[in-house]
């Protein structure tokens, strides 16, 4: 169960900062006229900022440590 915790952590917690982050920048930028795709919807704003979010933790993997990696 630790290791499942741990494995879901980080794409969780990227996942959930990037959803965050799609709200904000909603909120204080979005789009004023509508036209905009994306940024003229909460809805959307949200996914897709997430799903950068959950792509970024993916690439920004923990890489090797102490000079050995394991695969």
């Amino acid at each position: 169960m630790k290791r499942y915790a741990k494995k879901w952590l980080r794409p969780t917690l990227f996942t959930l900062g990037g959803a965050l982050a799609g709200l904000c920048y909603y909120y204080f930028i979005g789009c004023s006229t509508g036209t905009c795709a994306i940024t003229s919807n909460p809805v959307s704003s949200v996914l897709y900022m997430g799903l950068i979010g959950w792509l970024l933790s993916g690439a920004l993997g923990s890489g090797c440590c102490g000079g050995s990696c394991k695969r």
